[in-house]
């Protein structure tokens, strides 16, 4: 996809970041937990200090989130969202792929979560060379090895 652009996000990008979970994610938030927008905002505030989030852009266009954080040990991706509009152009696996070139030049493991009851997800991860290597009540651990 030649036309992807990862940026790194500012704080002005904040919003736009809260808006693309909640759309993309909000449906199993609300199925597992149920959606108290006051919680997901104090939720979102911290993990976007905290995460090195990129805006994906197709075109120039915002299209999603893209959160990861280096680790000494793998790679971990803790979030990527695709607004509604832009899912299943390839968009996901662009990025992903990316970040498993990345861990594959270190040769580390790229890890996730993923909650179980967004099997959408899982199967994409699974396409995308991804194993189970754990669970919790609610999610599902994967991982890539380089």
């Amino acid at each position: 996809m030649n036309d992807l652009r990862l940026r790194k996000a500012t704080p002005g990008d904040s919003q736009f970041a809260f808006r693309t979970k909640k759309a993309a994610f909000g449906k199993y938030v609300e199925a597992v937990w149920g959606w108290d927008e006051e919680e997901q905002r104090q939720l979102h505030e911290r993990r976007f200090a905290s995460q090195e989030f990129q805006v994906i852009q197709v075109s120039d266009i915002d299209v999603g989130i893209f959160a990861t954080v280096r680790q000494p040990d793998c790679i971990r991706v803790h979030q990527m969202f695709i607004l509604p509009e832009y899912q299943n152009r390839g968009i996901g696996a662009a990025c992903m792929m990316r970040i498993i070139e990345e861990a594959a030049a270190s040769r580390l493991p790229v890890r996730l979560r993923v909650l179980k009851i967004n099997s959408r997800a899982i199967a994409f991860f699974r396409r995308l060379g991804f194993r189970d290597i754990g669970e919790t009540d609610n999610h599902v651990t994967m991982e890539r090895l380089s």
